[in-house]
């Protein structure tokens, strides 16, 4: 089935601004001068107002390009702060940064960059009760987040409000880009009917991210949105481009929006949809904490006791930082029941991942396959680290 959008051309989603001042019309000359934008789509630029979910990897070049391009308005939703490790494919930010808010990072930078956009921030954790109230006051999202209840919630809150926005995904070698705007074709939900089971896909933090991928899904992301706000072209609505980077090749799929679905009418409870259980709903003797795990470690050196210590991350993770003792079984292989005849079950086994979450997927199905002593690290190696070995490096 062909996308609403093979016979319908989008109109352009802003009206423009005013006359360009002798400054704009130097500063934007290389836009001004291709007949396709012009003065009027320079002027309508003028008049956008965007927002940017994160100010990470996809948000890095998407707020530059954004302010390079004239876009008036940015707003910025980021409440974390910048890390070492975000350098590698964070381009907004710098190492005078690390430690600073991100959201801080990414304002200095879009101003000196182009000091004519104006940045607003807003340095909280998007969720049910905020999003309608911020996103109203944009014409355009962009979503980069790397969380499916923050891309759910973006989706749905977009579609109430009647707004489009542009969702890119990165992971390892492979990104996704596409335009959803429920009014004239599919949304994510179209794409993604069902979140994945919890723990299932690992995020960039756990499955790592080629740094130069952000940068081509980014671009992309911001070149759909230049396309949305002046009208010219046309844009990925109904379609999904896929880049392999290893391979250097893109390629398309069709989406088309699901007749029977029923209208987004209000925003719901996004974890409990994407069956994300809080780590601290374990009940108590299911969870160990990193003192509790070093005692344990401690006397299972002296002969005192006997379990078995078992890191779920991946390979790659488990040879940046890894807690003495432990022995590397990767998730999949666990979940998949591979590897269970692996374990053994005539003693304790506790699990452990980057922060409590994967290992929490473990343990609830190592107790599905018929395991009785098994618990799992409270916080993860993130714990374990910050409370037991500060001296080694994280991620």
């Amino acid at each position: 089935m062909s996308s609403m959008q093979d016979s319908v051309q989008l109109p352009p989603l802003v009206e423009p601004a005013g006359p360009l001042t002798p400054e704009e019309v130097q500063r934007y000359s290389r836009h001004v001068i291709i007949p396709e934008i012009g003065d009027l789509g320079q002027r309508r630029l003028k008049n956008a107002k965007v927002l940017v979910i994160g100010a990470g990897g996809l948000g890095s070049p998407a707020l530059l390009y954004l302010a390079a391009a004239g876009v008036g308005t940015l707003g910025v939703v980021d409440d974390d702060v910048v890390e070492l490790s975000n350098l590698q494919r964070q381009v907004i930010h710098r190492v005078s940064d690390v430690g600073r808010p991100k959201a801080h990072s990414a304002r200095n930078a879009v101003r000196e960059l182009n000091p004519l956009v104006e940045v607003r921030l807003h340095e909280v954790h998007l969720d049910s009760s905020n999003a309608l109230g911020i996103f109203a006051d944009y014409d355009l999202i962009l979503d980069g987040t790397d969380n499916f209840a923050t891309r759910y919630l973006v989706n749905d809150a977009a579609a109430i409000l009647g707004k489009p926005y542009v969702w890119g995904s990165i992971f390892r070698f492979d990104g996704q880009v596409s335009v959803f705007w429920e009014k004239y074709g599919p949304t994510y939900r179209d794409l993604y009917p069902e979140a994945p089971p919890a723990g299932s896909v690992p995020s960039c933090g756990e499955g790592g991210v080629y740094g130069m991928l952000c940068a081509s899904i980014g671009a992309s992301m911001v070149t759909e949105a230049v396309k949305l706000i002046t009208g010219v072209g046309r844009t990925l609505l109904g379609r999904v481009q896929l880049y392999d980077a290893l391979r250097a090749t893109w390629r398309e799929l069709k989406v088309s929006k699901d007749p029977e679905a029923a209208p987004i009418t209000e925003l719901v409870d996004y974890e409990a949809f994407c069956g994300i259980a809080p780590v601290e709903a374990a009940p108590s003797g299911r969870t160990v904490t990193a003192r509790e795990l070093a005692d344990l470690l401690a006397a299972r050196e002296a002969g005192e006791t006997e379990f078995e210590l078992v890191d779920v991350r991946e390979p790659g993770e488990h040879a940046m930082v890894s807690i003495p003792g432990s022995r590397l079984i990767p998730q999949g292989r666990l979940l998949s029941g591979e590897a269970w005849s692996e374990l053994p079950r005539d003693r304790d086994i506790v699990f452990h991942c980057k922060s409590g979450v994967r290992s929490a997927n473990v343990l609830a199905a190592a107790e599905e396959a018929g395991f009785t002593a098994v618990s799992h690290l409270e916080g993860g190696v993130l714990a374990w680290v910050r409370e037991v070995e500060p001296e080694k490096p994280t991620y």
